[in-house]
């Protein structure tokens, strides 16, 4: 490629904060959950790259075929790859597109097709380097890029706000329908790598689970992590997730204390995953009386799961199991997150 930047290339970076910063020196965009990806395109060739510098074009044809479709013959793109399914975006089905099997890459490219979200322009249609302008200037180029070229869904703009009500609306579906806020600051560059320029903010909730199963840490010598799970309407437990982080000096006596409810099936739902294409084995995990219940934080959901980790917070003896449904995962204003592209 002979444009002035090439892959790999460094996008930026975010640092977690926990509020939203006011000013006016902010510009808000809605915080996706996908795949962070960078488009090149010079003339006939075109390369995504992920956050780590890794090629992705194999895997999203489709994208390429339009990224291709556009008129422009040189562009950097930053953005964020998405699946959607129905009315939702699915981060599960992102996942099931990384495979190394050609046949099952064209299948899904049909099947689940993806599309880019597009938030800034590194390089424009001339061939010209943004990355050292502010932000003000990078969303003016690209928000004329966009009007220019974009002519379907795929790729598409995503919305920017100086209003803080906005904001705000949009505060309101993180956890769900988003995977939080972004502020950026609108008179700084692009800065390559680095995490000075813009900020992410994630609506962290808490969620009160019954502890169906475990493993075990990796010298088999106490608790790895806990098994979380919610009762839905039919009464049947599901697992919904993990929680994990205990200190050394607690994981032995945990284990103690769990290897005396230890009692199948553990899950009556949905039960944890054996091995799959991310691991060749998956550590064993152990089946237990739904007598416990922990208070956990969480900052995302997708499919009645954590989509993270969650961190432990405090054991609930106070609670009873029975109390812990799946109604505490759903916001009271769940929206697709496509209403934000609109």
């Amino acid at each position: 490629m002979n444009l002035p930047i090439v892959p790999p290339y460094e996008p930026m970076e975010m640092t977690q904060v926990e509020r939203i910063p006011d000013g006016e020196q902010w510009e808000y965009e809605p915080k996706w959950d996908g795949f962070r990806a960078l488009a090149f395109r010079d003339g006939h060739e075109i390369e995504i790259q992920s956050k780590s510098g890794q090629p992705l074009a194999r895997y999203f044809p489709e994208v390429v075929e339009r990224l291709r479709a556009l008129r422009a013959q040189k562009f950097v793109l930053d953005g964020e790859l998405m699946v959607q399914l129905g009315d939702e975006l699915s981060f599960d089905a992102l996942l099931q597109r990384i495979h190394p099997a050609e046949t099952r890459i064209a299948r899904l490219a049909k099947e689940t097709p993806a599309r880019l979200i597009v938030f800034d322009l590194l390089v424009d249609d001339r061939g010209n380097d943004l990355t050292g302008q502010t932000l003000d200037v990078r969303r003016e180029a690209l928000e004329a890029f966009a009007k220019k070229y974009f002519t379907g869904n795929d790729p598409v703009l995503s919305p920017a706000t100086y209003d803080r009500a906005v904001v705000d609306k949009w505060f309101a579906h993180v956890g769900n329908a988003l995977d939080g806020v972004i502020a950026k600051r609108r008179d700084l560059p692009y800065a390559s790598g680095t995490r000075g320029a813009a900020v992410k903010i994630k609506n962290l909730r808490t969620a009160d689970c019954v502890v169906g199963g475990y493993r075990l840490n990796k010298d088999k010598s106490g608790v790895g992590s806990l098994l979380l799970g919610l009762y839905d309407k039919q009464g049947k437990l599901n697992h919904v997730g993990f929680t994990s982080g205990f200190k050394t000096r607690e994981r032995s006596p945990l284990l103690k204390q769990l290897r005396e409810l230890e009692k199948p099936p553990g899950f009556t739902g949905a039960s944890p995953g054996g091995p799959s294409r991310w691991r060749q084995s998956e550590e064993p995990w152990f089946p237990l009386d739904p007598k416990l219940v922990v208070e956990v934080q969480y900052d995302h959901v997708t499919g009645n799961r954590f989509r993270h980790g969650t961190r432990l917070l405090r054991f609930r003896p106070d609670k009873a199991p029975r109390q812990c449904t799946m109604d505490q995962l759903r916001l009271d204003e769940a929206a697709s997150p496509l209403q934000f592209l609109r």
